[in-house]
């Protein structure tokens, strides 16, 4: 039996291994989506486009932040599945001619 009081350890950061957030959602999705809110509300300068904007920007970070509650990286996940899906398909069998 190894004896494990002679083994290096390494503390790891909290902070490196978890997902970057914001507000409890992807944090680049939640500030493109207030960056594209507040262009929506300071080009048009009415109060509809305010609150279309400000309405806009609630309602996409509330669905963001479900979406982050089930898998915090599943932008990532998706990016990955998109630029991986041509070379592995989900109808392939082991009989398909290529």
């Amino acid at each position: 039996m190894a004896d494990t009081s002679s083994l290096a350890r390494s503390r790891i950061h909290r902070a490196l291994s978890r997902p970057n957030l914001l507000m409890g959602a992807d944090r680049e999705l939640v500030l493109l989506t207030g960056l594209a809110s507040a262009i929506l509300i300071f080009v048009v300068l009415t109060w509809y486009a305010t609150l279309f904007g400000v309405a806009i920007w609630l309602v996409v970070v509330a669905i963001l932040r479900m979406m982050a509650r089930s898998d915090p990286l599943m932008r990532r996940v998706y990016v990955r599945h998109i630029t991986y899906q041509s070379q592995y398909r989900a109808t392939s069998t082991p009989w398909r001619r290529f």
